[in-house]
């Protein structure tokens, strides 16, 4: 089963409602061929259930990483993955484009 944008936002904020910690993951930014479009969403909860993409592959791993630490520290941040990036063939975007993500905790 695919995961409409909506039931991302609305599982976020169910698990926020339960008492979880959660984090957000939006793509914000693409260029070249990139996996998903704007506004794709990823969340990500305390115990590391997830639901959503942002773009596939070891991308996901890297994201779910950041949104751990987001949930831990409660600092947004923009990450970036893309061919110009030294990563780019370890994380699975070696696709010929570039997506900048913005990850926060969900208070």
């Amino acid at each position: 089963m695919i995961s409409t944008e909506s039931d991302i936002l609305n599982t976020a904020a169910a698990w926020r409602r339960d008492g979880r910690a959660v984090a957000l993951a939006t793509v914000i930014e693409t260029w070249g061929s990139a996996p998903r479009p704007v506004g794709s969403h990823l969340v990500v909860e305390e115990d590391g259930n997830f639901l959503g993409s942002v773009s596939g592959g070891c991308v996901e791993g890297a994201v779910i990483t950041e949104a751990a630490d987001a949930i831990a520290d409660g600092k947004p941040r923009v990450i970036e993955f893309g061919v110009a990036d030294e990563t780019a063939w370890r994380v699975g975007l070696s696709c010929g484009g570039r997506i900048r993500i913005f990850v926060e905790r969900i208070d």
